[in-house]
């Protein structure tokens, strides 16, 4: 009861505390834990992985550290403990991402936009607020969502920004750099919504105008509220602020 007491006064102090600014011109999403609560799937798929390329599973914060919001090459480097090339990655993550969208197509009951999505992205097409996803996921799997959530209601897939081989992942900026140009905007302009501790960080160091916190339930949001560039901590985007967003700002 303690801990819940103590979370939830984070969650208070944290809005309280904020600087309730409004007039932000556009929004970009990070997709895994953000959009879609995923995080139990990346896990196991990336315990699969682990345990064929090294005999052992990932520890709890190594997982947080090392795996959630990274791209593919920087996890496969650390796991193998040596420089990986990109004809490796690509085969490897071919594998892992496989075995990662068997699982999700075996938990139909939760293969569907977190709570809340569907309502504000509606809110926000009918507004034409700019609005892109930046997601360490390669083509593969966003083709894999764009089919199976129908993504191309909202965003057009050419905009949306992922691990096509030529970035740096998080926690490097540039991911939430390249998804600002395309909607045209300069970062400080933008919202982001994220829910791993890298994409936060690289949010921050891109200049973002205001970071809200998803909290999926892949990161501890004690830690999350603590973070550095942190405006607000959500569970739900019913819990959006939609006066962020400004249209023609």
């Amino acid at each position: 009861m303690e801990e819940i007491k103590g979370i939830k006064q984070i969650y208070e102090l944290k809005k309280e505390g904020e600087k309730m600014k409004t007039g932000y011109s556009g929004i970009i999403f990070d997709f895994n834990g953000t959009l879609f609560f995923d995080s139990d799937k990346q896990e196991e798929s990336w315990e699969i992985i682990s345990m064929r390329l090294r005999g052992r599973a990932f520890g709890k914060q190594e997982m947080q550290r090392r795996m959630h919001g990274r791209s593919g090459k920087s996890i496969f480097e650390y796991l193998l403990e040596r420089d990986v090339p990109d004809d490796e990655v690509l085969r490897l993550m071919a594998e892992k991402e496989e075995i990662y969208r068997e699982l999700c197509l075996k938990d139909r009951e939760r293969f569907h936009l977190a709570p809340g999505a569907v309502e504000l992205l509606d809110w926000i097409k009918e507004r034409r607020i700019p609005r892109t996803i930046a997601t360490a996921s390669e083509i593969v799997n966003v083709t894999f969502f764009i089919r199976s959530f129908g993504l191309e209601r909202w965003f057009d897939p050419e905009k949306i920004v992922y691990d096509d081989g030529t970035l740096p992942g998080k926690p490097n900026p540039d991911i939430y750099l390249k998804a600002a140009r395309t909607i045209g905007l300069a970062p400080s302009r933008c919202v982001v919504v994220e829910d791993a501790v890298s994409g936060i960080e690289a949010a921050r160091r891109a200049g973002a105008g205001y970071i809200v916190a998803m909290d999926s339930g892949a990161t501890d949001p004690a830690v999350v509220a603590r973070l550095d560039g942190v405006a607000r901590v959500i569970r739900s985007f019913d819990d959006f602020d939609r006066n962020l967003l400004t249209v023609g700002a």
